[in-house]
């Protein structure tokens, strides 16, 4: 007679939803003070899936991570935030509800981060689109140094291997640490990655919980 309410004990236990810690609930309260309640529901979201997926196999992290995000919508900078170039953080990213193809990449590297993933195996990188003919940025996995990476993109959202990708053409690549140059098969080491403002500017924000507001809602 013990065994059933044992059971039924454990279940409520094991599938309750994670509760958000100190940090994450005051990112949710900061998202939704700028951008709304919708907003905040869609950090709470990101953060439950971050909870959720900490003990999954890589693979299963970035299947998921990648489509978690490309569920948002794609807004080329100079309409969404009236600047021709602007990198979003992800809560800037999730609180706008949009964002281009440098916001939806920033977004996945750090919750990949955040999932325990080594930054040495991941890289965002600038390519050019060859058949749209301008430039773009993905995501780079590699699960060994030497490795053919995977990459996570926003246009196609298939994880497909970089040799498949004939339509991307690397032009370099960074992550939190360092810079390459794509010269060569493995890039070539062209210094730290503080040579990027842009990604200074994004590191900086993020630091102080600066939440800028998009000229145009995607909330509606």
């Amino acid at each position: 007679m013990k065994f059933w309410p044992a059971l039924f004990l454990l279940i409520l236990t094991t599938s309750a939803p994670q509760a958000l810690n100190t940090k994450e609930q005051q990112w949710v309260d900061a998202v939704t003070r700028t951008y709304g309640t919708r907003a905040g529901k869609r950090v709470e979201t990101w953060r439950k899936e971050i909870a959720k997926y900490q003990n999954a196999s890589e693979q299963q992290q970035l299947t998921k991570i990648n489509s978690f995000f490309n569920q948002l919508y794609f807004v080329n900078d100079i309409d969404l935030w009236g600047k021709n170039d602007y990198w979003a953080t992800p809560l800037e990213f999730l609180g706008s509800n949009a964002g281009d193809c440098e916001d939806f990449t920033i977004a996945k590297y750090f919750s990949l981060l955040e999932l325990g993933i080594d930054d040495k195996k991941l890289r965002l990188v600038y390519v050019k689109a060859i058949e749209l003919n301008q430039f773009h940025m993905v995501l780079a996995y590699y699960s060994t140094p030497n490795a053919e990476p995977l990459i996570l993109d926003n246009i196609n959202p298939e994880i497909k291997p970089a040799s498949v990708r004939r339509d991307l053409l690397p032009i370099y690549s960074f992550n939190g640490k360092n810079l390459w140059l794509m010269k060569s098969k493995n890039g070539q080491l062209a210094g730290d990655s503080s040579r990027l403002s842009l990604w200074n500017d994004l590191r900086a924000r993020e630091r102080s919980l600066k939440l800028n507001k998009p000229i145009i809602s995607y909330d509606e």
